[in-house]
């Protein structure tokens, strides 16, 4: 027999108290409450954002490689909506399957992060105060005080050049996040009265951890992973523009900046459409984040 949960507890006390079923909005008002304008016009981003990494080809309009050298840094048009390149190439067909790298480099980064700093912050806060504890944090010290851009350019350089390596070079320097809001959680959860009633129940190591400090961790966590997904595109993005990640001819959106820095004059579209999508991006993955820490405070 197990202690009941936060969610658990919440319900009996539900139970007890008729009135504080009134008094505490459901899961579905508490969404329509928290669904502003802005909000609504992410989740539209994120969709099509979603959209164009899984199936580009429904809404691109060229093939994103194809040269045509007769028809270089033309201005947005009816057949080129947002211009072309220097080498005729259409750039809202490259953007759009820029899109897909974009969204699995930055994904694979925040697994990295998810998985072993979430495994570092469990271990060092569920012992903490032990030799081992003060380890694992000053390994987090130690990747905290190395500027992420800089560390993640070294293990580039280590890796190889590529939009993956860029994403695993991301996904490493966002561990120590990870792990000192994993940890944090774990300190306050074993705080609470409940955990203890668990303990005394003979609820041990994996089980207590599994089955009592996860369940009511996982909020701020995902929180955090949908901020550090808007994070990891803009810092893929950024190590693409210095030449860490993929090359031309890559639709990559950082390779794509990079390209039309030298024609900032005479196309700058060039350089504003890849730069907008990356900004749009990381501001609506920005927002989804909060809208989640909106709801986690409601529960």
């Amino acid at each position: 027999m197990s202690a009941p949960t936060l969610e658990e507890h919440d319900a009996g006390s539900v139970a007890d108290d008729p009135g504080a079923a009134t008094a505490r909005p459901g899961r579905g008002t508490a969404i329509r409450s928290r669904l502003t304008p802005t909000a609504v016009v992410a989740g539209v981003v994120i969709a099509l954002i979603l959209l164009a990494a899984v199936a580009p080809g429904l809404l691109s309009t060229h093939d994103p490689y194809r040269e045509h050298l007769n028809e270089v840094l033309l201005e947005p048009s009816g057949t080129y909506w947002l211009g072309t390149d220097y080498l005729g190439r259409d750039i809202y067909s490259r953007v759009v399957h820029g899109t897909g790298m974009s969204v699995v480099s930055a994904l694979l980064a925040v697994v990295i992060g998810l998985l072993v700093g979430s495994g570092v912050g469990l271990v060092a806060g569920h012992y903490s105060g032990t030799p081992l504890e003060g380890f694992l944090m000053r390994l987090v010290d130690a990747l905290i005080a190395i500027p992420s851009l800089l560390l993640s350019m070294a293990i580039v350089v280590a890796l190889g050049f590529s939009t993956i390596n860029a994403a695993i070079a991301v996904g490493v320097s966002s561990v120590a996040v990870f792990a000192r809001l994993m940890r944090s959680e774990v300190l306050r959860i074993e705080n609470l009265p409940y955990l203890e009633a668990a303990e005394l129940v003979g609820a041990r190591g994996r089980s207590l951890i599994v089955s009592h400090i996860l369940p009511n961790a996982w909020a701020s966590v995902l929180a955090l992973s949908v901020l550090q997904f808007g994070a990891a595109i803009m810092s893929i993005a950024s190590l693409a523009f210095l030449g860490y990640g993929d090359s031309p001819p890559s639709p990559e959106w950082g390779v794509q900046v990079a390209e039309g820095k030298n024609y900032v004059f005479s196309a700058p579209w060039m350089v504003a459409v890849p730069s907008v999508a990356v900004v749009v991006s990381v501001v609506a993955f920005n927002r989804l984040s909060a809208f989640i820490k909106e709801l986690s405070t409601d529960e």
